[in-house]
């Protein structure tokens, strides 16, 4: 099957294989809780074996009311067993494992300590054991696409060389998701239009994230190491939430309170626009359009504000009119400026050899969030020329 090639293929290319942390994901899923009552979750990018998504919702399952709890892997887990052994597959050579799914409809006090936990769980699946795929587990096969059609919300970290294909997906098949991905994805052509119509925002978490890696993964000069237990570490500065679920955040207003003159604020040459260099010197009383960074969508608030498009160097149409194709400069140019910023698309390689602060424990990771969000953040706008144009709608 090809999309299974192309799958195993991103993998091994690609080294798509990044282990999310419990308190990440608990840090972010708390702001979602009320989403989640009588409703069937699928993980289906997640090993029981290894994948915190299902520890977590396995953990949680009565609390927040769950209905069903799916999880399908790709076979070939690079670190099978060594978090969870809750079957008995360390009998078999990890290269024979095959890709299965894991249902659970209930988590009950089996083992009567008064408590339900993965003790629980183990004796739950002892009786309800993972059945085998036909496939290798790509999210795309027809077994796998049966699921999706069941499952109400989808909560995962998916490949990144496969962002796009996976949430087309879920757009197509109309599911509600929570997912990970790279924040270069903002200004890809198939995601952006997502964002510019509402169909798509980031979630609570944007900046610096670390993940647990296989032990194949080669050692790298930055954001990279390797714990006492001898686990390999990866950690990237340009990670965020994707979700279409609804969350307080989006609701805040942004507070305003510079005001709009031509010297402080140059239109583009080029753009029916203005420049707004930073996301706290947005003026309050202009009613135009405005150039804004890319850091902006994490503070968008559908009610105030309107995103009308980006630039053409990002996609041919997406500045929805904005543009003066005569200029035959793509790339938003103040009062004659030609030195231009880098282009956004970078490499993951470019953008993570940028960052050389490193992060050791995830302890440290939570301590240092708020230093580490701001830092990752205008560093990967500052080499960056795209920008968002946003309308602001005058409220009130």
């Amino acid at each position: 099957m090809a999309g299974n090639r192309s799958l195993n293929a991103a993998a091994k290319a690609k080294q798509d294989e990044f282990y999310t942390q419990m308190p990440d994901i608990a840090q972010e899923l708390k702001h979602y809780k009320r989403h989640f009552k009588g409703k069937v979750v699928l993980c289906n990018c997640d090993d029981p074996f290894e994948s915190n998504f299902f520890k977590f919702f396995a953990l949680n399952f009565n609390a927040w009311g769950l209905k069903k709890l799916i999880c399908t892997c790709f076979d070939g887990s690079s670190i099978v067993g060594r978090e969870l052994n809750l079957f008995n597959y360390d009998e078999q050579p990890t290269s024979e494992r095959k890709a299965y799914k894991v249902e659970l409809t209930e988590v009950s006090d089996v083992n009567g300590d008064g408590a339900t936990d993965l003790l629980d769980v183990k004796e739950i699946l002892k009786s309800n054991p993972p059945v085998l795929l036909s496939g290798n587990g790509d999210f795309r096969s027809d077994e796998c696409i049966e699921l999706l059609k069941e499952a109400d919300i989808v909560v995962t970290n998916p490949p990144f060389s496969l962002f796009r294909e996976f949430v087309a997906q879920l757009i197509e098949y109309d599911k509600k998701f929570l997912i990970i991905g790279n924040q270069n994805a903002i200004t890809y052509k198939e995601i952006f239009p997502l964002i510019r119509n509402n169909q798509l925002w980031l979630g609570y978490k944007s900046g610096d994230m670390a993940f647990t890696v296989p032990d194949s993964y080669e050692p790298r000069a930055t954001r990279y190491w390797v714990d006492e237990s001898g686990q390999k570490w990866r950690s990237m500065g340009n990670i965020c939430w994707y979700t279409n679920l609804d969350h307080k955040k989006r609701h805040e207003e942004l507070d305003l309170y510079k005001t709009y003159s031509p010297e402080e604020y140059p239109k583009y040459d080029n753009y029916d626009a203005i420049e707004v260099g930073r996301v706290a010197d947005i003026p309050m009383d202009y009613e135009g359009y405005m150039g804004v960074p890319i850091i902006f969508l994490d503070k968008y608030n559908p009610e105030q504000f309107e995103i009308y498009g980006a630039t053409e160097s990002e996609g041919k149409g997406f500045s929805n009119g904005l543009w003066s194709s005569q200029s035959g400069v793509s790339q938003p140019v103040t009062r004659g400026d030609t030195a231009l910023q880098a282009n956004i698309h970078q490499t993951q390689e470019s953008l993570d050899c940028s960052m050389t602060q490193e992060i050791q424990r995830s302890t440290e990771r939570a301590n240092m969030q708020e230093s580490l969000f701001e830092t990752s953040i205008v560093g990967m706008i500052k080499n960056a020329e795209g920008k968002i144009m946003a309308k602001l709608r005058m409220l009130g």
